[in-house]
């Protein structure tokens, strides 16, 4: 009790709480256009535009290393769009390749800026696996802010996403601009992307856009709920994440809040009406 009466806890748990809550509604989408592995391709492309922000600047201010992020994230999209659009690989092999270049690029800066013996540099490795005890007071305003925009615009562009997730083709006879929809709702991933690789990591954060949102899928067939699902989803496991590394020491946030989130999946794929395994099991077995 005495950890949930720091100041400093309050905060981070806040900012964890409203990035998880953010992750299961963006994922939601992601998963229902059955694009889920566009999340692991950006999460790892974020890491190098980290480094790179900092080896420029010399600054490790969060709204600086977000900026790097973001443009090596959108770098990477751009790169994935242009080599599916323009050769016979296939989305899959174009992330793929994509994904582990950009994230070698990661690893390889990071260990030349860690070579250096620049003291100012001390923290950044925590991107890779994520950890919130180093979360400062303007970063978690920062984190919030961003996940109430990601909520906010979900809920203002709600008829368009949702048209967008399911029928595209029928989308454009309605005179939705797909267009702009699609482009907000990849600005929406990478937005939670880079908002969360601070607390969840590089590595594990597309779990957290992904994973609230299967889970979520096996309790209902409606879209509505299936959001608010995956937005509870994430951020119980993103506030009980953070509570346990915490309390441990050296745990990484990233691992304890997919290590929490899988358990929640897990229960969902067993449990689930209808589409659980224990549900299939019972309709196999039955007269």
């Amino acid at each position: 009790m005495t950890i949930l009466q720091s100041y400093t806890t309050q905060m981070v748990l806040l900012g964890t709480a409203l990035l998880g809550l953010a992750s299961g509604i963006a994922g939601t989408f992601a998963v229902l256009r059955k694009e889920s592995l566009i999340g692991d391709g950006l999460s790892h492309a974020a890491l190098p535009g980290v480094v790179i922000a900092f080896l420029l600047t010399g600054i490790k201010d969060i709204e600086v290393l977000i900026i790097g992020a973001a443009l090596s994230s959108i770098t990477a999209a751009w790169l994935i769009t242009v080599t599916v659009e323009n050769s016979k690989i296939k989305f899959d092999g174009a992330l793929a390749t994509i994904l582990s270049a950009f994230f070698g690029l990661g690893m390889v800066l990071l260990t030349y800026l860690q070579s250096l013996n620049n003291a100012g540099q001390a923290g950044l490795s925590k991107f890779i696996f994520g950890q919130a005890a180093t979360i400062l007071a303007r970063d978690v305003y920062i984190t919030s802010a961003a996940a109430l925009i990601i909520i906010v615009l979900t809920a203002l562009f709600w008829k368009e996403l949702k048209l967008i997730s399911f029928d595209v083709e029928y989308a454009k006879t309605l005179q939705i601009p797909v267009t702009f929809t699609l482009i907000l709702y990849r600005s929406l991933l990478i937005m939670t992307i880079i908002i969360g690789i601070q607390s969840v990591g590089a590595i594990l954060i597309s779990s957290l856009l992904i994973a609230p949102a299967v889970g979520a899928r096996q309790w209902t067939n409606k879209l509505g709920t299936m959001c608010i699902l995956a937005g509870c989803f994430g951020m119980v496991s993103a506030m009980g994440g953070t509570l346990w590394s915490t309390t441990v020491q050296k745990l990484p946030t990233g691992p304890a809040i997919i290590v929490i989130l899988s358990v929640i999946v897990l229960l969902s794929l067993i449990f689930a009406p209808n589409r659980g395994m224990l549900w299939q099991f019972r309709k196999r077995g039955a007269p």
